[in-house]
């Protein structure tokens, strides 16, 4: 990542608002997060946590509605997949927008930062619910459903994690957000 492109902030306050970062100067903190070397398994974890928080309430809220207007079972998954984008997106957003960037840059910004990351979550979870025997027949009154729900989050979790630590390693995927963290 050059500091040069930083538009926003001069390098000086670039420098300045990462130095409470382990005691890094802004060039270290970077290194960490995509300029080009390997990424921490921590914040890959991170970044992952991020797109899962989104995707979760996305998915949890789509079932409850599909469940509620008594959609079947790929008009409630349809509906949960598009919600966790949209509220993936959202939680980036809400931070990129908070830094100073318009809608625009910061929509282009969300769909760089979590788009990889949110389909291969979505595969993945709703995949595993898939091959839950009897997870797309339960209700949100069964304890198979949120169990079900649970798992598929936690293997949708230990794939996508790697995936986000190879983007961020090479300066792709959520390694562009933190640019614009203060």
């Amino acid at each position: 990542m050059e500091h040069e492109t930083h538009d926003h902030r001069t390098d000086h306050d670039h420098r300045t608002n990462h130095d409470h970062h382990a005691g890094r100067t802004g060039h270290d903190h970077h290194a960490g997060h995509g300029g080009g070397g390997a990424a921490s398994w921590g914040t890959a974890a991170r970044a992952t946590l991020h797109c899962l928080t989104g995707c979760a309430i996305g998915e949890v809220l789509g079932m409850i509605i599909g469940t509620a207007l008594g959609w079947g079972d790929a008009p409630t998954m349809v509906l949960a997949i598009a919600l966790a984008f949209f509220f993936g997106y959202a939680l980036t957003l809400r931070g990129v927008l908070a830094a100073g960037l318009d809608f625009a840059s910061a929509f282009k910004v969300a769909l760089a930062a979590d788009t990889l990351s949110i389909l291969v979550m979505e595969v993945v979870d709703n995949g595993v619910l898939l091959l839950v025997p009897g997870a797309m027949d339960a209700h949100l009154d069964d304890g198979l459903f949120w169990g079900a729900l649970a798992f598929a989050f936690l293997v949708a979790f230990l794939v996508t994690t790697p995936v986000n630590k190879w983007l961020i390693g090479r300066g792709k995927g959520h390694a562009v957000v933190h640019r614009y963290h203060r």
